[in-house]
């Protein structure tokens, strides 16, 4: 029985080690007395975690807008290509003029109507004709009247499509010709000054949590591989996407005077300010890892206890541990591999 009991802790050890993160031992594990597994131990440190955030993005303008038209109607003319620089106040598009017109004609209309009836019911209250009730009312009419004419001249004057900056047309969305709704967007238009580029990024809420306005970054770009830039934290979104779930991050970019694109890829590493105080183990002693989940082994009374951690990052062959060593002082390293929990274990030096 003891040679039987023997073989199926080294068979099960043998599948705990298969399935762990795959880390190299340095001496060999051997079995005393009675199946009892030898076993080393480390000291569980606490230190400060300062790893960086590594996110990928695309770079953009901070002026994006997509320019549209106040009021709806037939395009007439569109006086840009799509990827043309445009200068500030640059004419883009204009839409067809006639109905928008005859509503300013037609509002103004209406105001010379009402300021005629007005003076001629004024006279005839002068004469006692008239009541003093028509007077306010014409005198509420050319107020209304007023307002409307206001109203369509604003339209009027909102039925072209100015450059609001220097900057670049990234897309032209519609065509000459087509009818196009209040609002519906022409152009998807990018500033173009060198200060005026960000990379928008995504990062869990863990990596969220750590990052604070001014927070410093390293940025490479695919277009210019062997260059690096300089950025900073520049906006936290206070709510997740929630296609993926994550938290948007934009990263002021230091150009360099380089020309810069919508859609660039960049890659960035974040170093956040706030400084995390985390304990943490060998990585010899993190075993069955998946994703940030993995198992240390602690002894209870000559026993080895498996206990459940969640990982921050691994550094230096060191795991940071987010969770579950609340209370523990120290963790089996060598011989972690060959454990289960409640196997009998001698520690050894």
């Amino acid at each position: 029985m003891k040679t039987i009991r023997t073989t199926i802790l080294v068979t099960l050890a043998s599948l705990v080690f298969m399935a762990s993160c795959g880390k190299k031992k340095t001496t060999p594990q051997t079995l005393v007395d009675d199946g009892t597994i030898a076993v080393r131990l480390a000291d569980v440190a606490v230190a400060n975690a300062t790893d960086a955030i590594k996110a990928s993005g695309l770079v953009s303008s901070m002026h994006e807008a997509r320019l549209s038209f106040k009021t709806g109607g037939i395009i007439e003319k569109i006086y840009v290509k799509e990827g043309q620089a445009v200068k500030k106040g640059q004419l883009l598009a204009a839409l067809n003029l006639t109905e928008i017109n005859a509503q300013v004609q037609q509002a103004q209309e209406n105001v010379g109507k009402i300021e005629r009836d007005l003076k001629r019911v004024s006279n005839l209250y002068r004469d006692s004709v008239a009541t003093l009730e028509q007077v306010q009312n014409l005198n509420t009419a050319l107020s209304v009247a007023k307002q409307s004419l206001q109203i369509a001249q604003y339209n009027q004057g909102y039925s072209k499509i100015y450059a609001p900056e220097n900057g670049v047309i990234v897309k032209k969305i519609m065509n000459e010709g087509e009818l196009v709704g209040a609002g519906s967007p022409l152009f998807f238009f990018n500033a173009t000054n060198l200060n005026d580029w960000v990379v928008k990024v995504g990062v869990a809420d863990k990596d969220w949590a750590r990052l604070t306005i001014g927070d410093e970054a390293q940025v490479t770009l695919d277009a210019f591989p062997d260059t690096y830039f300089k950025a900073k934290v520049s906006t936290l979104a206070q709510g997740a996407d929630q296609a993926s779930g994550l938290y948007q991050v934009e990263l002021k970019l230091n150009t360099q005077g380089k020309k810069m694109a919508t859609g660039l890829f960049a890659k960035t590493d974040i170093r956040p300010s706030k400084i995390q105080t985390l304990p943490s183990v060998p990585i010899d002693a993190i075993i069955e890892g998946n994703g940030d989940n993995a198992f240390v082994y602690t002894i209870q009374a000559g026993k080895a206890h498996k206990v459940n951690v969640t990982l921050a990052y691994i550094n230096n062959q060191r795991a940071f541990v987010k969770t579950g060593l609340s209370g523990i002082t120290q963790v089996v390293t060598d011989g972690s591999a060959y454990l289960i929990d409640g196997t009998m274990v001698k520690v050894v030096q």
